[in-house]
């Protein structure tokens, strides 16, 4: 890595917000033992380049890696484009490994499982996150005649799974991930369906069915399908279509799992056949790989593609474009692969995947609204550019470094095309954390909020405002902190007057606008993207269940590769932070009514018992609330005496002095849970660590059951690390205060 270049020297200050920067130092920069920073997002910036400008050395390209390194540095630190994040994080440290997307197969055997177990746990702890199919596994009570007994069914090493991963995030600067699929066709498909009714359980997974062309025009038709063992490939009996989807259609609807994912769709665009099928996608779904593949993936901030007189400049697009496709196929080259089936299958293939982010920035700019005829034309039209000038790039880089080695064979091949360096281009890939980087929108998502409050401290709430319409309200002399503060409690600018009506337009958020607009969005960026879209379809909390029907049939229809559906407000413990007015009284969540001073003791109140399981025994927490809100917590254990039961006593009194002084519930939940004392895995339904986790977890649900059903919410519950707001984004949860992602 060279020193800074004249022109870094030079150059102004690094265009970070100061919640760019909190992400920076608490996520990606190094560290010594003490958890201080050892560099600065620049140095970060730099160590990055240099790393992934050294690969034009190791393939002898003739490319000068000094001149380059100063290339990338520049896209980056500019903000024009983000790798995802292990590339940011590794790239010039020792670890190394750069990609963010992998694929595991899992075979039928108890050899073939727990090895893919093993895989798994490298893989987390290198960073990454892992897709698997588990459709190849026979299904439960079936035959194994190696131990003349009976299966245990996908299901059952699913759990192994979850708790494998579980175990290895505790230590990792990166949570690991997962994506389950199981075709449905398989005999277990409707015990997987409802896997997720119980959210305390697979909570490291994210789950989709894998649905066939066969299952849709049954779905359509009304008729039966068939399930197949898959143990030998025969069919075993026949389901009704539609009884199957309405399984998964009410599911969705209540927590937002099972997604979707169209199976064949996906085969149909898979470049190289003749290597495999493609069976399961990585955490958020816009990736499709083979068993053993990894992608590496990076963004394009549209919002920074402007000409001075606000048009989209094309042609910084292209030169942005071409320059980032050479650094992500770099990337494949001085990576770090965690093992070597991974190195061997993604080096053959060489997947890369560019996609965008700022998409809802830009149409804002150009004075577009989300949810028009031209913003959804812009969005296709913008897309084909991309994947075109990318794979004009990678025409390029295969003359220069030769065509990927699966070429022979491949649809590029068999078409009679030209060689190619890389099997795919694009993908449209969740941003959440890099976005906040670039402080720019998430992917081609329309925006989170207009306005929100954020809580930093106890005591601190910050009104934070998208820096676009600030701007624009000074310029037109109607900002007021009164009116930000109005907007924050509305998330919206539909509804409120002062904001001019023209602004009202293309100010939309993801609660603005149709499910329908979400998937024709959706589609069209699909409709030029090699892999697939990871987006998130919004829906209000009085959606019905034929509304998500309708939005998954118009999806197949549209031509889309997966769909991930959220209806506001439908998981067990989301924690609402902005409410709407009633006619008589507004709605106020009840961890945010704080008084002054110390509330007394009515005679009566009013609560709810709650029986944990711990390893102490039944621990059994109530939680009791006067008209204020939470006031008071008494804990018994099952066991009488001891220390456990003391500590409990000692911990309900604390909490109920806590609350009657005014500490929010949250900030109570935030202390308490994860405390470990048993095994890792945890106890009981709730996988219950300790008392005190189990004090935590009852609070949670007291909080999850007592919330008004009619208030309106606009994030998916509160961020475990740092208690903000937290948005369905991208087929992810993650928090835009702190960089928290569900899926990262």
């Amino acid at each position: 890595m060279n020193n800074a270049s004249a022109a870094e020297k030079q150059a102004p200050a690094l265009p970070l917000s100061p919640n760019a920067i909190t992400v920076l130092e608490r996520r990606y920069l190094r560290r010594d033992e003490e958890g201080k920073p050892l560099e600065t997002p620049t140095d970060m910036f730099r160590r990055v380049a240099g790393a992934i400008a050294s690969a034009e050395t190791v393939l002898k390209t003739g490319v000068d890696p000094v001149a380059l390194e100063d290339e990338f540095y520049r896209m980056m630190t500019s903000l024009e484009f983000l790798p995802n994040s292990p590339t940011l994080m590794n790239a010039g440290r020792e670890l190394g490994q750069l990609s963010a997307c992998f694929v595991l197969p899992v075979g039928d055997s108890m050899e073939d499982i727990f090895e893919a177990i093993k895989n798994t746990a490298l893989i987390h702890k290198s960073g990454g996150g892992t897709g698997f199919s588990f459709s190849r596994i026979r299904p439960a009570n079936d035959v194994v005649r190696s131990t003349s007994g009976v299966s245990s069914g996908p299901l059952s090493f699913m759990k192994v799974f979850d708790a494998a991963t579980e175990t290895i995030k505790q230590g990792g600067t990166r949570r690991g991930a997962n994506m389950g699929i199981m075709r449905v066709d398989h005999p277990d498909i409707m015990d997987f369906i409802m896997a997720k009714r119980d959210q305390t359980v697979l909570t490291n997974f994210n789950i989709s069915v894998g649905l066939t062309e066969a299952f849709m025009e049954a779905v359509e038709s009304g008729g039966d399908y068939d399930i197949i063992n898959p143990r030998d490939g025969k069919p075993v009996k026949k389901m009704p279509a539609r009884k199957v989807y309405e399984h998964i259609v009410d599911l969705a609807w209540n927590n937002g799992e099972p997604g979707i994912i169209f199976l064949d769709r996906l085969n149909r665009d898979n470049p190289t056949p003749h290597v495999g099928e493609f069976e399961a996608t990585n955490p958020c779904g816009e990736q499709p790989l083979l068993p053993y593949e990894s992608c590496n993936l990076g963004s394009i901030n549209l919002a920074a593609m402007l000409t001075e007189g606000g048009d989209i400049d094309w042609d910084k697009l292209r030169e942005t474009v071409r320059l980032a496709t050479r650094f992500l196929d770099n990337v494949i080259e001085v990576n770090n692969y965690p093992i070597p089936q991974i190195d061997e299958m993604t080096r053959s293939n060489r997947k890369i995947g560019l996609g965008v982010m700022g998409w809802a920035d830009l149409l804002i700019l150009l004075g577009l609204p989300y949810n028009s005829a031209e913003g959804v034309a812009l969005g296709e039209k913008v897309m084909k550019f991309v994947t075109d000038e990318s794979r004009e790039m990678s025409y390029e880089l295969a003359a220069e470094r030769g065509a990927f080695p699966n070429f022979k064979g491949s649809v590029f091949d068999t078409k009679g095309g030209k060689k190619i360096r890389n099997a795919t281009c694009s993908t449209i890939a969740p941003t959440g954390t890099i976005s906040i980087i670039a402080s720019s929108s998430s992917g081609i998502e329309p925006l989170f909020a207009v306005s929100y409050v954020r809580q930093v401290l106890d005591d601190d709430i910050l009104v934070e405002v998208h820096p676009l319409f600030e701007k624009i309200a000074r310029d037109r002399g109607f900002y007021s902190k009164e009116l930000m503060k109005k907007i924050a409690e509305h998330g919206t600018v539909k509804d409120i007057p002062e904001v001019p009506e023209d602004l009202r337009k293309i100010f939309v958020t993801s609660h603005d606008i149709t499910p329908e607009d979400h998937i024709r969005m959706q589609a069209a960026f699909q409709n030029h993207t090699d892999n697939a879209v990871s987006k998130t379809v919004n829906f209000c909390n009085d959606a019905t269940k034929d509304d998500v029907s309708t939005v998954y049939r118009l999806a197949y229809k549209q031509g889309c590769k997966g769909i991930t559906i959220y209806r506001d407000g439908s998981r067990d413990n989301q924690v609402l932070s902005v409410a709407k007015e009633k006619e008589t009284e507004k709605v106020v969540p009840m961890e945010s009514r704080k008084p002054a001073r110390k509330r007394d003791r009515p005679r009566a109140l009013k609560g709810a018992t709650y029986q944990m399981e711990t390893g102490c025994g039944p621990l059994y927490v109530t939680v009791n609330e006067d008209t204020s809100g939470l006031f008071e917590l008494f804990t018994t254990m099952g066991k009488a005496g001891g220390c456990a039961a003391s500590q409990c006593e000692a911990i309900g009194r604390l909490v109920s002095i806590a609350w009657r002084t005014g500490v929010q519930a949250r900030q109570v939940v935030k202390q308490l849970i994860g405390i470990t004392c048993h095994k890792p895995s945890g106890f009981g339904d709730n996988r219950v660590l300790s008392c005190a986790d189990a004090v935590a977890k009852a609070i949670q649900m007291h909080m999850a059951e007592s919330v008004d059903a009619d208030a309106h919410t606009q994030n998916g519950g509160a961020c475990p690390e740092c208690g903000g707001a937290v948005e369905h984004e991208g087929g992810c949860c993650v928090c835009h205060a702190c960089g928290y992602s569900e899926c990262a």
